[in-house]
């Protein structure tokens, strides 16, 4: 079979034009970025803001593995199936971060004959989204240390500072670092430190804003540092409010463009899933309910992240109600749950099976605390046998829960055609009945508590002095009515990579917990979770090349 890249190189793009005409969309509503590119101006969704909402669909899947579960695969291909229905489908998903890109996984559109394309441009500089976060994130770190420097009249104690710079790339010698050495021309001499862009607030704010003037009041409301007296010191006190909104007028407005098989999909924001709220744009998410009858979305990592999120932060600022949701699943990353070593992952092993398949059961007990339907997506392998798919099967049927067998990868739409009729009864047969895990006016604790009990299992959180110290610092400010945005590593149930399947009687660590004024949520850091990611030994950039006549190498 081709390569990622080589299938992608090989479609047959439309012009956005043409796409655009798939959902009602006029020349007139579009910028360009090139023949297959565009970004969707204001004025569309204003025009179409009192239609009544199409049906949303999460497609989200078990703790990945290195076995691969192929969730935007899922995505991307179940688009596509529903368009071979005859249904008017949208996919809406985020867009790569060049720092994975480059790092340890390379291309990040889909994969095999269900991407989004352009391929190259998705997993490269794109529309210019990522280094518009990145210009504004940093334009607000220049005005803090300039206004240091300028007298320091907001009384800035710059033992408090808590806003970082950004970078777009996997880069672990920025984590921390020392800035304004070279004397007093150069500014106060104080630590710092990088965050990878999609970890930035700025995207996160991106992400949740409805428009330009919500935009830039999120903005103005982010925490910079603190005061002597303890009070807090924000961006609009700084005066870069305005500036940042600026840096961002471009990157607010939804990208549009297509699958291989010409389904059109729309690539917008990017928040990290396992630091961040993982969720592509509310704004693109509504535009596009506005436009189609199903609107199919994702949201990072496994469903104790990315789907937890999307209904407890994003469904909740942008009033979304999801009508279903696909849990994607394979028999390989089941064995692996089940202790199975990745050599060994192609042997049919039932014992490994039914202990790793713990792990999906737990997944569909979550969901099913949202009040939303749940159907599981079986990514089929050709290493798969009968008997572990029909174990599957039959598991889930006594759970109550359908399976649909997904072969996108390999056959596109016609190969998710099974899943994609499964999916239209599922709505039709059982409404949803959406309901958010915790009432935001909860203490800070009391929140955290309910998740790690509910969604990961655990039994007690412990919090560290730091955290203790933190959370009575946001609640001071009022800052504590807030939704909870875990920083938990995607591995595990727990905050514990190494525990997989479905750990019980864990305790989870929070140390630390941040308030992200302006997107809205409180961020509680667990286990050792960082906020810049790092190289690995074989860099995916390694294989990366372009040739002299530009064709381009290595991105799957």
């Amino acid at each position: 079979m081709l390569t990622d890249i080589e299938i992608a190189q090989k479609a047959k793009l439309k012009p956005i034009e043409e796409i655009a005409g798939i959902l009602g969309i006029k020349r007139d509503d579009l910028e360009l970025y090139g023949d297959y590119k565009a970004k969707i101006k204001p004025s569309l969704y204003d025009s179409v803001k009192n239609r009544p909402n199409g049906k949303l669909i999460l497609v989200t899947a078990i703790n990945p593995t290195p076995a691969g579960e192929g969730k935007t695969t899922t995505t991307v291909g179940l688009g596509q199936a529903m368009t071979k229905l005859g249904l008017k489908a949208v996919i809406a998903l985020r867009e790569p971060s060049l720092g994975p890109v480059m790092g340890i996984k390379g291309g990040a559109a889909g994969g095999g004959y269900s991407q989004v394309v352009p391929m190259e441009d998705v997993n490269l500089h794109f529309t210019g989204d990522m280094h518009a976060v990145t210009a504004a994130n940093n334009l607000l770190s220049a005005a803090i240390d300039n206004h240091i420097h300028q007298g320091n009249h907001l009384g800035i104690d710059i033992r408090t500072i808590v806003w970082k710079r950004a970078i777009d790339m996997n880069d672990r010698a920025l984590r921390n670092i020392i800035v304004g050495l070279g004397g007093k021309a150069n500014g106060f001499p104080r630590e710092d430190g990088f965050l990878i862009t999609v970890a930035s607030e700025v995207m996160a704010i991106l992400c949740l804003a409805n428009d330009l003037s919500d935009l830039k009041s999120r903005l103005g409301r982010i925490i910079a540092a603190y005061d002597y007296d303890g009070n807090p010191v924000t961006a609009k006190d700084l005066k870069v409010d305005g500036a940042m909104a600026l840096l961002l007028k471009d990157a607010i407005k939804p990208n549009l463009i297509q699958t291989i098989e010409n389904t059109p999909a729309f690539m917008h924001g990017g928040p990290f899933a396992n630091i961040a709220h993982g969720c592509n744009s509310a704004a693109a998410t509504k535009l596009a309910l506005k436009l189609s009858d199903y609107v199919i979305t994702e949201a990072g990592f496994g469903a104790d992240l990315g789907a937890e999120k999307f209904f407890n932060i994003k469904c909740r600022y942008a009033g979304l109600t999801p009508s279903a949701v696909v849990l994607v699943a394979t028999v390989r990353a089941l064995k692996y749950n089940g202790g199975v070593s990745r050599a060994d992952l192609s042997r049919e092993n039932l014992p490994a099976l039914k202990e790793g398949i713990a792990n999906l059961e737990k997944h569909i007990e979550n969901i099913r605390k949202f009040g939303v339907p749940v159907l599981v997506a079986l990514n089929r392998f050709g290493t798969d046998t009968d008997a572990e798919i029909k174990y599957v099967i039959d598991h889930c049927s006594n759970l109550g829960v359908d399976v649909g067998i997904s072969e996108v990868f390999e056959k596109g739409g016609e190969g998710g055609i099974e899943l994609a009729r499964k999916l239209c009864r599922l709505i039709e047969t059982e409404p949803s009945d959406f309901r958010f895990l915790y009432d935001v006016n909860l203490p800070i604790k009391q929140k955290i508590e309910i998740i790690n009990r509910e969604i990961y299992g655990g039994r007690h959180v412990i919090y560290t002095d730091s955290a203790e110290k933190a959370i009575k610092r946001i609640e001071a400010i009022n800052m504590d009515k807030l939704p909870v945005c875990m920083a938990k590593t995607q591995y595990s149930l727990s905050d514990n990579p190494s525990l997989l399947g479905r750990p019980t009687g864990f305790d989870l660590t929070v140390r630390d917990v941040r308030v992200s004024a302006g997107a809205g949520f409180i961020v509680a850091l667990t286990g050792d979770i960082m906020t810049m990611p790092g190289l690995p030994k074989e860099p995916a950039a390694n294989k990366i090349d372009i040739s002299p006549d530009g064709t381009i190498t290595g991105l799957f």
